[in-house]
């Protein structure tokens, strides 16, 4: 039987030895015309065969008149029929182009066809890119032929790009399909991704009623089984339901079904942990829900997101309170948050981003010092988002912008906070530095050591300043040694590089040098004083001031005293405060304008007396 398959030559070539048997049979399919493939050269055509040299010579693409011994030959090649698509393009280029265009699904079935029934999309992509078409019209073409493909019924279309297209030998319907994909998922995860992918194709359902009530009820059950213990991924299978039933109209989900209010309440206290594993695009959905879980209190849980959450949550919740006519609320707390250096680094990640926008009046030299805050506090936390950090840096204007309108005296403080901070590299640090100066050329002093504001002294309470010196007292002796030790200590634990404990002690080291140096320079400029006989002819520095605000009558009482007395819920303000400089110099009847948490405010100077306090005579 053998025998009477083989050609002659190769029976010849098998007979002498030239040739084994299985490689004569392969052989035998291997004659000059036919197409083939190989591992290494890809595609290829056969020219001739030499049984007297014992080789074969192949055109393939990338390497022409390749000459291989016939035994080899017969082990490496695949022969290709007539009708696979590489055939095709090679031996009918122009009717594979015109297929393309005026038979998609049948070019497609082909395809598929030559690839034993089903193909991922990169394998219909080298069939025809760069030889039939670009790689850009394949593209088009790809998203159109899907589109036909589905309308067949004969193919399975993947839902991810790695996945294969196949080829049925029935019609079949794409929803039952989907509807059978969702009750085999036996993962929460599984089924959410079910039912997105019925979301994405409701247009296939042609009794959405009928058929998908089950599956919604289905998913409800589910829900609220695994809320404890997958609570985002239940969330999210809500989510992917309510939305299914709201397109597709008249689905009932059951009268006990759960909400996405109900776990919204259980969730309550880890509702900015929550949320943030809820996908970027469920996000405004599931916000929109507050108002119906928490009620009158909705706003408040809002604001708290807006100022734990993470950047894409505050960015939400900060839309949904302007949406609501809660844009007040949200300034007012972003304020406080800013004033008291609480707000969080996301927070302040987009209030940069927006500083032109509803909250621009808030983007100024504090929400820079806030910004300064953040990532000195976060510096030594075991999770750094450097987000805030890079934005600083990269965007050109922001440290411009949240400048602008800064005093004379702020500017300096923002200069010294900067060279000061161990948040920065020290390139990094002149770059912010130049962006000031090149912005207020005056400052350039402060930098290069001419500055006379060095000498500048600072008006202090006796009492502050014991305290003061106090504080340094103990950061020298105690603080310090202590860090030293637990540096030695943390050296000992081994390989410095993977050593968390001497990282940070190394970190608190350079912040408490720091420290240092800040509490020397303000002691080197101190100056004690009890404040007695202030000029209370207008305001000045040891003078209580009675103030009325011109807009609701509210009267309101400043001390102002030196620069480390502030004591802002009794009224007490530094002299270098925004409020006491717009004070000091004024008469009593006079007219100014004030700043506050939401801009400017005027009021009226009613009365200005001396302030004297037993507590700030000199220790």
């Amino acid at each position: 039987m053998f025998n009477l398959l083989m050609n002659p030559d190769i029976q010849k070539a098998v007979d002498a030895g030239k040739l084994t048997p299985p490689a004569g049979a392969a052989l035998a399919q291997l004659q000059p015309g036919t197409y083939v493939t190989h591992k290494s050269w890809g595609f290829g055509q056969i020219d001739s065969i030499n049984f007297l040299v014992n080789q074969m010579t192949i055109q393939f693409k990338g390497k022409k008149d390749h000459s291989m011994q016939l035994q080899y030959a017969a082990e490496s090649l695949i022969p290709i029929p007539p009708d696979h698509i590489l055939a095709q393009k090679a031996s009918n280029l122009p009717s594979v182009k015109a297929r393309a265009k005026n038979d998609p699904v049948g070019l497609a079935r082909q395809i598929l066809t030559s690839f034993g029934g089903k193909a991922t999309q990169d394998q219909i992509a080298q069939s025809l890119v760069p030889d039939a078409m670009t790689e850009s019209e394949f593209k088009r073409w790809l998203e159109a032929t899907k589109k036909a493909l589905k309308k067949d019924g004969h193919y399975a279309i993947p839902s991810k790009k790695s996945e294969p297209f196949e080829l049925r030998e029935g019609q079949i319907s794409h929803a039952d399909e989907y509807i059978a994909v969702f009750n085999n998922a036996r993962q929460v995860k599984d089924q959410v991704a079910a039912l997105e992918l019925i979301l994405k194709n409701l247009i296939e359902f042609t009794d959405p009623v009928t058929q998908l009530t089950p599956l919604l009820r289905s998913a409800g059950d589910t829900a609220r089984k695994s809320h404890r213990l997958h609570t985002s991924l239940a969330l999210s299978l809500l989510l992917s339901r309510d939305e299914i039933a709201e397109r597709a109209g008249g689905l009932d989900k059951g009268a006990d079904a759960p909400t996405v209010a109900d776990f919204l309440q259980a969730g309550e206290r880890q509702l900015p942990a929550l949320l943030s594993e809820i996908p970027a695009a469920k996000l405004k959905r599931v916000l929109a829900e507050l108002p119906g879980a928490f009620e009158e209190q909705w706003s408040a849980k809002a604001i708290d997101l807006a100022l734990r959450g993470n950047t894409r949550i505050v960015a939400e919740v900060a839309r949904l309170l302007v949406e609501k006519g809660k844009s007040d609320e949200l300034r007012a707390a972003l304020a406080r948050a800013i004033s008291e250096h609480s707000i969080t680094s996301e927070a302040l990640h987009w209030l940069s981003k927006e500083r032109s926008g509803e909250f621009r009046e808030l983007a100024g030299v504090r929400l820079l010092g806030a910004i300064v805050s953040a990532l000195e506090r976060e510096q030594f936390g075991e999770r750094r988002d450097r987000k805030l950090h890079d934005l600083l840096l990269s965007d050109k204007e922001l440290l411009t912008d949240l400048i602008e309108d800064a005093t004379p005296e702020e500017l300096r403080e923002t200069m010294r906070r900067i060279m000061m901070a161990t948040v920065f590299e020290e390139l990094n640090k002149r770059s912010l530095l130049g962006r000031i100066i090149r912005q207020y050329p005056d400052l350039q002093s402060m930098i290069s050591g001419d500055s006379t504001e060095k000498q500048e002294s600072l008006v202090v309470s006796w009492t502050s300043l014991e305290k003061r010196k106090a504080d340094y007292e103990e950061l020298v002796n105690k603080r310090i040694p202590e860090n030293i030790r637990e540096i030695s200590i943390a050296r000992e634990h081994g390989d410095l590089r993977e050593n968390f404990e001497y990282k940070a002690a190394k970190e608190m080291q350079r912040v408490l040098s720091r420290r240092q140096s800040e509490t020397e320079r303000d002691l080197a400029r101190a100056r004690g004083t009890d404040f007695s006989n202030p000029d209370i002819s207008k305001v000045n520095i040891g003078t209580k001031v009675t103030l009325r605000d011109l807009a609701n009558e509210n009267v309101d009482i400043y001390t102002i005293l030196g620069a480390w007395d502030s004591v802002p819920e009794e009224g007490i303000l530094s002299y270098q405060t925004a409020i006491a400089q717009a004070l000091i110099g004024h008469k009593a009847g006079e007219k100014i304008q004030l700043p506050s948490e939401h801009g400017e405010r005027t009021v009226e100077i009613v009365s200005i007396e001396a302030y004297q306090a037993a507590v700030l005579e000199p220790a």
